[in-house]
């Protein structure tokens, strides 16, 4: 099957690097008209040169997530046919002991993993109940699944609950021709903050780490693109409420 987007209006959070960029590239290659969001304005500019309308936008602030969506709309003069919340990781942070957790450390990785990608399906699904029709991809994690490998509470407990949001929407939404999927990604150390992880495993660390995946690799960007443009095309029609690990098989 030869899958395009021609005509669909995508939006995909944190697409100024790593997973979210490979997301927005692929489907600006793919034909859809891309829109991608991120507080990181410099690697939003390397992003755009594939196609894609980039946006500042610190998906903390539900309004400012809310008033993203809706510039979406007006630029593209109809609703957001395909969201991917890929927004989210561990927000700079390191595994501690859980007594030593200040509350705002707890609340960052909450409000940029979930309440992010709560605010902006808030938001698109209105557009999308009108066209009787639509997309929502969460980008959620084998740290939904299982403990994190991080080590860091606040973000294994989001990710669990990206994977109830998930289900959750996806039964609401479904009677009006919405799916609510998500991905799961293995390790994949293509940002700031996971490639700090990577490192600090050591050859040893990271030797054990390859080991225990069957293929014998760690995943790439591509990989999780693949995953999500599945969930996007005609192939997933039928598929609602699932958690797709893209892992290696672990």
């Amino acid at each position: 099957m030869n899958i395009r987007f021609d005509g669909e209006v995508v939006a995909v959070s944190g697409a100024g690097h790593g997973l979210g960029r490979c997301i927005a590239e692929r489907f600006a290659g793919l034909g859809a008209r891309v829109f991608g969001c991120d507080v990181n304005e410099a690697g939003l500019r390397e992003t755009e040169l594939a196609g894609v309308t980039v946006s500042t936008v610190d998906l903390t602030d539900r309004a400012a997530a809310a008033a993203w969506i809706g510039f979406i709309e007006a630029a593209a003069g109809g609703p957001v046919s395909i969201l991917v919340n890929n927004a989210g990781g561990v927000a700079g942070q390191a595994h501690r002991p859980l007594e030593t957790i200040a509350d705002a450390d707890w609340d960052r990785i909450f409000a940029v993993n979930l309440g992010a990608a709560f605010a902006l399906s808030r938001a698109a699904v209105p557009g999308m109940k009108r066209a009787e029709r639509g997309r929502i991809v969460n980008i959620s994690s084998g740290a939904g699944l299982q403990p994190s490998l991080t080590g860091i509470q606040a973000y294994a407990c989001a990710k669990h609950a990206v994977v109830g949001l998930t289900r959750q929407l996806a039964h609401e939404l479904g009677p009006f021709g919405i799916t609510v999927n998500s991905v799961a990604p293995g390790f994949i150390p293509s940002n700031p903050d996971s490639l700090r992880q990577w490192q600090g495993y050591g050859e040893d660390g990271q030797r054990s780490l390859v080991d225990r995946i069957a293929m014998k690799r760690l995943g790439t960007p591509d990989d999780i693109a693949n995953a999500v443009v599945f969930f996007a095309s005609p192939l997933a029609d039928f598929v609602n409420g699932e958690i797709l690990s893209v892992n290696g098989g672990r």
